[in-house]
């Protein structure tokens, strides 16, 4: 699952860009300063960085910059209100990869960060197949296959599969994988974690010996051979 950083201090846009990309099978950290932003991409290993250039204290151009004299190759879309050619030279020369105008369609939103994400992953020669146990995710186009055989998934399952086949071997309880898939906090009232990985095992270890998925009474769920 791709993380981005988030730099926006109006609550409502915030919030509406980090449920959309959540939806999409997005982690999303929030940052409402420039400040708090800059500690967070210092600390967290980010796939994206998305900023408002209009911040309170350390502005979204001078964000850019320490960001890009820390990690160079992290990219970076700009959001902002000022439409101007001299706005958007502005902000690609402060560093910034892409810079999009308010108001958008978040459509246009999404297809801005997947083009920079894919030209970051083949920049880097990332490998976009995550493997385990004979099992194949391709992270690109979002599907997957366990030896050879195709699996379809929805777009949930396919978020639970890669957030299960990027951590093999460790323990997720419900609540690590609630927040993680769902973005919400665990509600103990709810079996929807149980429901998935239910789903996802018919899907996966349906008509194979090996089983992927072992439950931990009372703990969680683990991936292993």
């Amino acid at each position: 699952m791709d993380s981005i950083c988030l730099v926006e201090d109006e609550d409502k846009v915030s919030s509406f860009i980090k449920k959309g990309l959540n939806e999409h099978s997005y982690e999303v950290d929030v940052a409402d300063n420039g400040e708090a932003a800059l500690e967070m991409i210092l600390q967290k290993n980010y796939n994206l960085v998305i900023m408002d250039v209009m911040l309170p204290g350390m502005s979204g151009i001078d964000l850019c910059r320490q960001v890009r004299k820390h990690q160079p190759q992290l990219p970076v879309l700009m959001l902002s209100a000022l439409g101007t050619i001299d706005d958007k030279v502005n902000g690609l020369q402060s560093g910034s990869d892409d810079y999009l105008v308010k108001p958008f369609h978040f459509n246009e939103l999404l297809a801005r960060i997947e083009a920079l994400l894919r030209r970051k992953k083949l920049a880097d020669g990332d490998d976009h197949i995550l493997s385990f146990g004979g099992l194949k995710l391709n992270t690109w186009d979002k599907t997957a296959e366990r030896e050879g055989k195709q699996i379809m998934l929805t777009a949930k399952e396919y978020s639970l599969l890669e957030l299960f086949i990027k951590n093999p071997a460790k323990l997720l309880s419900r609540e690590y994988i609630m927040e993680r898939v769902w973005g919400i906090n665990f509600d103990t009232g709810t079996n929807m974690v149980d429901v998935y990985v239910n789903y996802l095992r018919n899907k996966i270890q349906k008509g194979f010996d090996k089983k992927l998925i072992h439950t931990v009474i009372g703990m969680g769920y683990i991936l292993k051979d």
